[in-house]
This record gives C-alpha cells, sequence and structure tokens, in this order.
C-alpha cells in the first residue's frame, strides 16, 4: 500500500449558486463518526467520513457548509492568482525540512558546481547561469539529503514499531502521485519531495508504510497501529496534504 500525494477516492458534487463543486471521499476510521470538511490551499476539497456512512448523508453534510466552501475555495484562488512559474534564479524560495530557504545563484567558472545550506539559503554554484542547471542540482541535492535524513528517521521509528524484526530495506524514487509505498516484501520507497516538508510529516508517511508491514490493508487492524504509534496522525496528514501543491510542484514558487 503507499501514502497518496492526491488520493485517488471517490468523487461527488454539488451546486453553489452558479459553481460546480466538486470534493473527494475520503475513508476516516470508523471510531470518528463525524464527517470533516476540508478546503486545501490548492483548492482541493475534502469530505473524511466513515466507510459505513452513506454518500447521501455526507453529500448533506458538504452542503450545509457550502457558503464556507466557497468562501475558502474564493481566497484560495486569489492567493493562486500570485503564484509565478519559478526561474530558478536568486531570490526565489524552495522549502527544507518545513522551512522556507532562499535560493541564491553563485556563477563562477573556477568552482565545483554543487549546493550549500548556509546562513538561511540554498546556496547554488555553477559554472555559467542555466536554469536547467540549477533545477538539476537541487534535485540532486534534494534526493542526497532525502537519503540521509530518511535513513535516520526510519532507524528511530523502528523504535516504535516493535512488530518490525529487520530494518526494511529503503529506496528513493520520484513520484508524481505517491509520498511513499511499501512493497510485499516490506521494502520501502519514499518521495525524495518529501523531505521538503516537516520532519513530522516524514514520520507520518514512514510509520504508515512501517505499519503496512504488520498490514497491507487500510483495515481497522492499521489505523489501530497507527494511533498507537501516532495517536495524531490525522492532523499530521492534513498539514502534509496542505502543503502537497507547494512542495511537490517543482515549478512554482
Amino acid at each position: 500500500m503507499n501514502v497518496l500525494i492526491k488520493p485517488k477516492n471517490q468523487i461527488l458534487s454539488f451546486r453553489y449558486g452558479d459553481e460546480l463543486i466538486t470534493f473527494e471521499r475520503v475513508r476516516r476510521p470508523h471510531n470518528q463518526r463525524k464527517v470533516l470538511i476540508k478546503v486545501h490551499p490548492d483548492c482541493r476539497v475534502v469530505a473524511l467520513a466513515p466507510e459505513e456512512t452513506d454518500n447521501e448523508t455526507v453529500l448533506s453534510a458538504v452542503k450545509k457548509r457550502s457558503r464556507w466552501i466557497y468562501e475558502q475555495l474564493r481566497d484560495f484562488r486569489k492567493q493562486l492568482e500570485f503564484v509565478t512559474p519559478r526561474q530558478y534564479i536568486s531570490g526565489e524560495s524552495h522549502y527544507y525540512l518545513g522551512k522556507q530557504y532562499v535560493l541564491k545563484v553563485i556563477e563562477d567558472p573556477e568552482q565545483v558546481q554543487g549546493v550549500k545550506l548556509l546562513r538561511g539559503q540554498l546556496e547554488v554554484w555553477v559554472r555559467a547561469k542555466s536554469a536547467e542547471k540549477v533545477k538539476e542540482l537541487l534535485a540532486d541535492w534534494y534526493k542526497a539529503r532525502a537519503k540521509e535524513v530518511f535513513a535516520k528517521r526510519l532507524d528511530a521509528l523502528l523504535e516504535r514499531t516493535l512488530w518490525v524484526a529487520n530494518r526494511p530495506s529503503l529506496r528513493i524514487l520520484t513520484m508524481q502521485t505517491q509520498w511513499g509505498s511499501c512493497s510485499p516484501n516490506g521494502r520501502i520507497t519514499l518521495n525524495p519531495h518529501l523531505v521538503k516538508a516537516p520532519r513530522e510529516c516524514i514520520d507520518y508517511v514512514i510509520l504508515h508504510e512501517l505499519c503496512h508491514i504488520a498490514e497491507h490493508n487500510h483495515s481497522e487492524r492499521f489505523y489501530r497501529l497507527m494511533n498507537q504509534v501516532m495517536p495524531n496522525w490525522e492532523k499530521i496528514k492534513e498539514r502534509l496534504d496542505g502543503m502537497a501543491s507547494v512542495i511537490t510542484n517543482t515549478d512554482c514558487v
């Protein structure tokens, strides 16, 4: 199983005035009966509801918040109007471990090309200024940092997951729709973009996959394990979902 960046769930919709509002229905653990509605900064609307709740009930709950949803969407759309394409030049901001750093591109034909995190800045050294080269160097740097950070967090989190007998193998792979996945033989794959998120979000994804080693499906047992190792995982997942469009979009500031 895997942690999706934008989960593929049932899509429902309703009209508010002249606007058709579409939302995802996401499964919520059985012990939480209330329908929870979220509007994310990327204008994705999500309704979290227990599996046994019928669609008519979910739709009714969402419609009751239709004005609030419409206003949230309006505000987030205004913010997105100011999003500009990345040019990979000095002054842009990039995330690492949940914090924003200013990009500084330094041209020096004599220096070794590479990236340094120094004094609140991401310094990228190039022999000749090129947006593609800066983008390439940053991608390599993020992958290297991801490999290091994820390995350390995996080792630390294994202390909580007593059902994992042996340290699982870890692979770093850029994925368009997944933060992480766990293969049937227990190999964990993580998206290097995840290293841009706060540490608690990284921990959530790793723990999610470690729980799948014991229970490969999203069963009641799986959620019991998640609640055991990370009681506040739903809030952390919500935070990660809200950042998804920012930290996975390499073409926008």
